[in-house]
């Protein structure tokens, strides 16, 4: 077993051997090192892992590794190790895989998951505020590249001092023609042929062309020398004390104290951005406060690194909180035991315009007072006392912002054509206020009036006018203008002495035309003048904007606005009256309030129609019990299919706000129309004298039918041709005027129909269909067969007993 273990020992120090050989002679030996990873990790299981071999039996090379401290899990990882790993003996084609910069290894990054827990103060803030507060200047190290692979793109300063490790390119041409690439060796020289050695170690970058020029002089004349820096030394650091992220790290040799404290993720939780120390032999070489660095750019104290050197982290010092009315409320560390508040604000790069200086709230604590250790006091921020406050470890500042109150200010709000802040005057009127009736037109009056004339090219005359038509000249003026309520304003104003609101109602017309003191109010600082519009509060209908349109044989049609107390028959006259071809008796009355209670109604009764079909479908199935019953069925689910049908017809069905007049057919003159109060948006339409009547519903023919004078309404239905499923008991005539004659009202003792009803022209009569078609023989043949099948039954089970009985 000794021997298995020291066979293996040895092929592992051919591994150590051959880890210095050139590339393509580790690629020969990776597979017999292998083998002796493999050997040993066999001896180590096989044998007493615990005994030690003698060094003695074991002769190694000095510097080479010894049996007894390869650990089996040393073993392991090595052997985990793929021996082709790091060589490259070709260049990567492969675009998802680039090749990788040998002197830029990949790194980490510090990134939001990282963030630093609270420490004990930013706890004990949040507890007596309810706000978390980060500490300054630590969200600088957030998404911080951990890197300090040296860098080969950017220019090396004149007083960077040569070292161990650095390379030269020196180019000499004229007497000789030399180009080389030396590096500086441990003992600080560089080996020039015939030349010698030189020492470069300690000078300065801008000295080393004068240093080799001269060296070279001694050799050779006429010449020409060119020295450039390539691939610099890399050196070691220790970042320590209170770094997020302490160890060793191995740093470009243009580092900087800076570089290393931002790189090693900057302060932990209880670290000091005040107190960042380099040492250097044990002496402090530098204390950076990165307060400087981060509010002034100021970089005095930041020295470059030199190997060895050890970045400390001291504690952190005093804290103090500040929050409020500020843009950076946060957690400030104090560079002594205390500073003034004016260099704390500083350092919150503090707003002086949104901040209320006289005053400002300061929360001290005095832990040497067991009893009360905290006190509330307030803080005056103007420039002499913010100078002379010092503020100390575990203070809050708490700024407030400016009230909103303005001194000498009247809102005005509402239609007007701009509402703003106003400043104040003593004695100051609604008048002076709004001193024309040009303050009360809004801009979107003049933008909209802007838009109805914006330049188009049209293509044909038609599109040239499609915008002229009374639709949309009825639109524009409803909403073009923002009508003022001239009856009706008012003025809110806070009752200082018990902080009520009181509002104090005027006529708008009365303070602006006329003048009239009582109401044209006496304003005060603070109010807040409200201006409504027509709109906005519901109006007597004297008052408001009516427009009603008018169109059909009437002399001038047209849109018109109705004049407080104008009806129906005064307004006809007004535009002239009606043509001679004027059907009076066919006039449309049309509402839109109407209109939409009329829809309203509508869709109730198609609803209740619709309920009242489904019941009925629910009965007659409940009652089906014979042997027919599946085709009975799928007749009534045919008749249910047809229902549906009818109903969403009847959804489709819209109101048009019509109102029948209820007219005289036998007269045709203007006092026949009814004297009613014209509404916003009426219509009016006085077609001419028609020549037919429409008979509709299940007929045969549903063209028009010339009218002839002393036609009855059975005399149009035979014209028409009545379908057999015609519901003729449900017909009715919807007249020119709008009225509704129906079936069912006519009924008598001798006459129950419409038929010698004496049509007009323009009527119309609907014959409906028949919702259910089966007829009085269907259902009382069905019925007789019902009726045997339960006697055929009653027979069978009588004769059953008997024969049991027998």
């Amino acid at each position: 077993m000794k021997l298995l273990r020291r066979v293996a020992c040895f092929s592992l120090v051919a591994l150590c051997y051959a880890s210095v050989q050139p590339v393509g002679a580790q690629t020969a030996d990776a597979s017999s090192t292998l083998q002796a990873l493999q050997q040993l990790q066999q001896a180590q299981q096989l044998g007493n892992a615990t005994q030690p071999l003698s060094p003695r039996t074991v002769p190694l090379p000095q510097g080479t590794l010894n049996p007894n401290t390869i650990s089996p899990a040393t073993i392991q990882r090595m052997l985990s190790i793929d021996p082709n790993a790091g060589q490259s003996p070709h260049p990567s084609n492969d675009p998802n895989n680039p090749p990788q910069d040998p002197n830029k290894a990949e790194v980490p990054l510090i990134s939001a998951h990282d963030a630093l827990p609270d420490n004990e103060f930013q706890r004990f803030v949040f507890s007596a505020t309810g706000s978390r507060l980060g500490v300054f200047g630590q969200s600088y190290f957030m998404q911080t590249e951990r890197t300090f692979a040296p860098s080969e793109r950017i220019p090396v300063p004149a007083d960077y001092i040569l070292g161990p490790g650095d390379e030269l390119f020196v180019r000499v041409w004229g007497s000789i023609d030399v180009d080389l690439r030396v590096t500086v060796d441990r003992n600080g020289l560089i080996n020039l042929p015939r030349v010698g050695a030189i020492t470069m170690a300690g000078v300065k970058v801008s000295e080393a062309e004068t240093v080799l020029r001269s060296q070279i002089g001694r050799v050779f004349r006429n010449f020409s020398l060119n020295v450039t820096l390539g691939q610099l030394r890399s050196m070691q650091i220790f970042v320590v004390g209170q770094a997020r992220k302490p160890g060793s790290y191995t740093v470009s040799s243009l580092s900087t104290l800076i570089n290393a404290i931002f790189a090693s993720g900057g302060p932990n939780t209880n670290g000091s951005l005040r107190h960042i120390q380099l040492k250097r032999n044990d002496q402090v070489v530098s204390e950076l406060d990165l307060y400087d660095f981060i509010l002034n750019g100021d970089k005095t104290q930041d020295v470059r690194l030199q190997s060895g050197d050890t970045v400390v982290f001291l504690p952190k010092g005093p804290q103090i909180a500040l929050l409020g009315s500020l843009d950076n409320p946060a957690i400030f560390e104090l560079k002594g035991s205390t500073e003034s508040a004016a260099t704390v604000l500083r350092y919150a790069g503090l707003s002086r315009i949104s901040v209320n200086r006289p005053t400002a709230l300061l929360e001290r604590v005095d832990s040497l007072n067991t009893k009360s250790p905290r006190s509330v006091n307030t803080l005056k921020l103007d420039d002499q006392s913010a100078e002379a406050a010092l503020l100390r470890d575990g203070d809050m500042l708490t700024l407030f912002g400016l009230a909103p109150a303005f001194g000498n200010a009247i809102t005005l709000r509402g239609t007007v054509a701009a509402p703003l802040r106003y400043p104040y005057t003593a004695g100051m009127r609604i008048s002076q206020l709004i001193p024309d009736r040009e303050a009360l037109i809004t801009p979107d009056y003049y933008q909209r009036k802007n838009r109805l004339v914006q330049f188009a090219a049209p293509t044909t005359q038609a599109a040239a006018a499609v915008d002229v038509n009374q639709v949309n000249v009825e639109h524009d003026v409803r909403n073009i203008v923002d009508e003022p309520n001239w009856e009706y304003a008012v003025v809110e104003r806070l009752n200082r002495d018990d902080l009520t609101m009181q509002v104090l109602p005027f006529n708008l017309g009365k303070a602006v035309i006329k003048h009239d003191p009582e109401h044209d109010l006496v304003l005060q600082p603070g109010d807040v003048v409200t201006i409504f519009g027509i709109n906005d509060v519901s109006n007597p209908i004297s008052r408001r904007t009516r427009l009603v349109r008018v169109e059909g044989e009437v002399q001038a049609p047209g849109i018109y606005q109705v004049r407080p107390g104008e009806s129906l028959r005064s307004l006809i006259t007004r535009v002239g009256g009606m043509t001679p071809e004027a059907y009076v008796f066919g006039t449309e009355f049309n509402r839109a309030t109407t209109k939409a209670t009329q829809q309203a109604a509508l869709n109730e009764a198609v609803n209740r129609l619709e309920n009242q079909l489904a019941s009925a479908g629910a009965d007659q199935a409940a009652n089906l019990v014979t042997s027919d019953a599946q085709t009975a069925m799928q007749l009534r689910a045919a008749h249910a299919e047809a229902r549906k049908a009818q109903i969403s017809r009847l959804r489709s069905i819209k109101s048009t706000g019509r109102i029948a007049l209820e007219l005289d057919p036998t007269t045709n003159t203007l006092n026949d129309l009814p004297d009613i109060p014209l509404e916003d948006g009426d219509r009016i339409y006085i077609p001419h004298r028609p020549g037919f009547v429409l008979v509709v519903g299940a007929v045969a023919n549903t063209n028009g039918l010339l009218w002839r004078d002393g036609k009855r309404l059975r005399d149009y239905l035979n014209v028409a041709g009545v379908e057999p499923d015609a519901n003729e008991a449900g017909l009715f005539v919807v007249r020119a005027d709008g009225s509704v004659e129906h079936n069912h009202a006519h009924r008598g003792w001798l006459d129950s129909s419409l038929d010698n009803l004496k049509l007009m022209p323009g009527d119309t009569v609907v014959v409906p269909e028949k919702t259910d078609r089966e007829t009085f023989w269907t259902t009382l043949v069905r019925g007789l067969k019902d009726w045997s099948q339960i006697f055929y039954q009653f027979g069978l089970t009588a004769a059953a007993i008997h024969t049991l009985r027998l």
